[in-house]
């Protein structure tokens, strides 16, 4: 049963969770392959303090929240289509994915997919924003991804963590149910265990803190239930680093730069050669346990949410994805009135991202006055297909 209070406040966080990985994906963007040294030739020597332009001006996202918000779409589909008898909820995300995967080379919306809804007619999201090419090939055809027979399963980059977040949100999920559906359907475009596992951690801290926990206890139980996943090494050796620079000096971005490069892994990357330009070839980049390292350690240090989403994307690894997953811990963690309104006002796709947002909540709290077995509210199904 959900109480008045209860369900302010659950809002809040499903909109900080979704507000605040955009934000951290749109404010990582222009520093994507830059190293450290890059950023502040670019920036001046304190870094990026502010969003920058990327992708044509200030505040645009990338492919990261595009897919965010179709894990989303899928989610919420899931627990409509449960009506039918149907419940198999990575189907369900896997066919959202589709959808996205249908915006990347459409020209815009097409009528003539009737199983759309309304996240699918939103003409913005039909622009390329830098997809990773583990998720184009993931999603290129209609083959489900699974964890016995996972799709591109040399990919461990964060690409499959930074769409995530939103599994954490499942409130009502205990969360070794959160941590395995997050880990299947990551593995329906990013095979690696390090990628996989990585998206299962965030979805378990993003639980934990959306339940009230914070984010020492949840990272813990993170760690608790990675234990027993076959591969989960590097995942929960990056988030035990992440814990122990909290206490090695002031936060900085050296510090994050260190985290950001796997260190005391050395088998993760191969040596860092940096090109003269200040970027990172195509041969070296940082793998998901990085970039959940990182944001981990910034949402433990964070003095507000602008200060731990500058820590998160000043460094030379994958600014964008540690943005992104930082933004989400943070949102989850304090709820979108903490989020800075002056980096809001510029969010390309906000009346989106807090449409969906609302649309969640409205499920997960209000499902059976919106749809049931014998009834449903045509409108509902019609923003929600069930086929």
């Amino acid at each position: 049963m959900w109480g008045r209070i209860e369900q302010q406040d659950f809002r809040s966080r499903v909109r900080g969770t979704l507000l605040g990985s955009a934000l951290g994906d749109a404010l990582g963007a222009p520093l994507d392959g830059l190293t450290l040294d890059g950023i502040r030739a670019a920036h001046g020597p304190d870094g990026l303090t502010a969003p920058a332009p990327a992708h044509g001006r200030r505040g645009r996202v990338t492919a990261a929240t595009q897919l965010t918000l179709f894990t989303v779409d899928g989610l919420i589909r899931a627990h409509v289509r449960r009506d039918t008898g149907a419940w198999h909820p990575p189907t369900d995300i896997h066919r959202a994915y589709l959808r996205w995967a249908a915006t990347q080379s459409d020209w815009g919306p097409d009528e003539r997919r009737k199983d759309n809804g309304w996240l699918a007619q939103e003409e913005w999201l039909y622009a390329r924003r830098a997809p990773d090419r583990a998720c184009l090939t993931g999603f290129a055809d209609e083959t489900l991804g699974t964890l016995d027979q996972p799709k591109n399963p040399t990919a461990r980059d964060a690409a499959a963590a930074a769409r995530s977040a939103p599994f954490g949100l499942l409130v009502g999920w205990e969360p070794a149910l959160v941590l395995q559906l997050a880990v299947e359907c990551a593995a329906q475009s990013h095979g690696h265990p390090t990628a996989s596992l990585s998206a299962g951690a965030l979805a378990v801290i993003v639980h934990g803190l959306t339940r009230g926990d914070s984010l020492d206890a949840a990272v813990q139980r993170a760690l608790g239930l990675l234990g027993a996943r076959p591969g989960h090494q590097p995942v929960t050796d990056a988030l035990q680093r992440a814990l122990s620079a909290v206490t090695q000096g002031s936060p900085g971005p050296r510090a994050v730069e260190t985290l950001g490069r796997a260190a005391g892994n050395p088998d993760t990357h191969g040596p860092d050669t940096h090109g003269p330009d200040g970027h990172s070839p195509d041969t070296h980049g940082p793998d998901a346990a990085d970039a959940l390292a990182v944001a981990v350690y910034c949402a433990l240090v964070a003095e507000d949410i602008a200060h731990g989403l500058r820590l998160a994307v000043n460094h030379g690894g994958d600014s964008t994805a540690a943005g992104a997953l930082c933004g989400a811990l943070l949102g989850a963690l304090h709820g979108e009135t903490a989020l800075p309104a002056a980096w809001l006002a510029e969010l390309e796709g906000r009346a989106t991202l807090l449409e969906m947002a609302e649309d969640f909540a409205l499920e997960m709290t209000q499902g059976p006055t919106l749809h049931s077995p014998a009834e449903a509210s045509p409108g509902w199904l019609a923003r929600y297909p069930r086929g």
